[in-house]
């Protein structure tokens, strides 16, 4: 079997290959590239596999007149950079020893050892510059199925690198087959080691969940999360019930990882999942409307059109109601609306906490209005 595409087919990529091909080494398009192309999916960073040293890779793509950069060179990874397009090249690696967080790895000649360190055999997975797949552990047959395996033992590598609970479930919910359901072994698996999550970094943590969360239908995924006892270790106090609710109700909105946190609750996750302050405030704004009985207009208002939206969506799905008709009309027209008072409006009147008292309940009034209600009918 052979994958094709322009990711693969551009002259920039073709000849990062040929440099190593060129001096005798191998170079293999190896994980995401491979998976990506052979489920029709979109192809964004490219990865090469060789049997080249990191310093080896950086003297030829200085010869060939390529940009190096040692980005990782110390655990094999060179970023040979063409035209400005990168190409991560590794030199073929097995573990030497793992913590559950890091690895310590010695360089290898040898593709079944580097294959054999991947976490899934859907990553596992080469192809040469022609496109011609390489299948050392049978992860071929796993993409057509769409079943998400662990490479050998589930224990022993989760072990390696807890983070891989989370994979999994990621794995799932983009890869997967929901009809087909998750692999038992691995499900036993990390059901039996989610303790494990406990030693990760918020910051590790954080980002799976965001790009699981971003997933086209995350919900089946989220909810062997909380069987397993998984969602209550990374996000405690989590309820995934509503997630398959608002999946349904987002009706072919794009995918945006923040509505779905909102659903799924939980204490404490900017810190738990280590979110910037930007993504914190949008939260707590997004907490703060959703239990409220302000109308879709209102949210648009006060969120704008894509956040306002978020909360009238978040809002149906955890009271399991579908918003009211005409929900994304009243939205737009409230996130087009402006107050038409100034506090100057009413100063020459009312000073201090008075003030403000009064600028709230003219702006009560202007909403109930449907925004119709002008400056003068509102200082009248």
């Amino acid at each position: 079997m052979k994958v094709s595409g322009p990711w693969l087919e551009r002259p920039e990529t073709q000849a990062v290959c040929a440099m190593l091909a060129d001096a005798g080494h191998r170079a293999l398009l190896v994980g995401g590239c491979v998976r990506n192309a052979l489920l029709d999916m979109p192809v964004a960073d490219v990865d090469i596999a060789t049997d080249a040293r990191p310093e080896r890779v950086i003297a030829l793509a200085e010869a060939a007149g390529l940009r190096a950069v040692p980005t990782g060179a110390a655990h094999g990874t060179v970023t040979v950079i063409a035209n400005a397009i990168p190409h991560e090249v590794t030199t073929f690696r097995r573990d030497v020893q793992t913590d559950g967080r890091h690895a310590t790895v010695a360089f290898s000649d040898d593709l079944a050892e580097d294959a054999a360190r991947r976490d899934f055999t859907m990553n596992a997975l080469y192809a040469a510059a022609d496109g011609t797949v390489i299948d050392p552990l049978g992860g071929l047959a796993d993409v057509v199925a769409r079943h998400v395996r662990f490479v050998g033992d589930p224990r022993a590598r989760i072990r390696e690198d807890y983070l891989r609970i989370l994979r999994f479930f990621r794995f799932h919910a983009w890869y997967g087959d929901a009809a087909r359901g998750f692999d038992p072994e691995g499900l036993a698996a990390v059901a039996a080691l989610a303790e494990g999550l406990d030693g990760l970094s918020r910051e590790r943590v954080g980002a799976e969940m965001r790009r699981l969360l971003a997933a086209p239908d995350p919900a089946p995924a989220v909810a062997a999360m909380a069987a397993t006892g998984v969602l209550a270790r990374v996000l405690p106090g989590a309820d995934a019930r509503a997630l398959a609710v608002l999946v349904h109700l987002e009706a072919g909105a794009a995918p945006d990882w923040l509505r779905r946190l909102v659903v799924l609750g939980g204490e404490s996750a900017p810190e738990g999942l280590r979110l910037s302050r930007a993504e914190a405030r949008a939260l707590a704004a997004l907490q703060g409307v959703i239990g409220s009985a302000a109308s879709a207009g209102e949210l648009g208002y006060r969120l704008g059109l894509a956040r306002g939206a978020d909360a009238v969506l978040a809002r149906a799905a955890l009271l399991g109601d579908p918003p009211p008709p005409d929900w994304r009309t009243a939205l737009e027209q409230g996130a087009a609306a402006q107050f038409p008072l100034r506090a100057a409006d009413l100063v020459d009147r009312f000073q201090g906490a008075a003030l403000g008292t009064q600028l709230r309940e003219a702006e009560a009034r202007w909403i109930a209005s449907g925004f119709a209600l002008s400056r003068e009918e509102l200082l009248a």
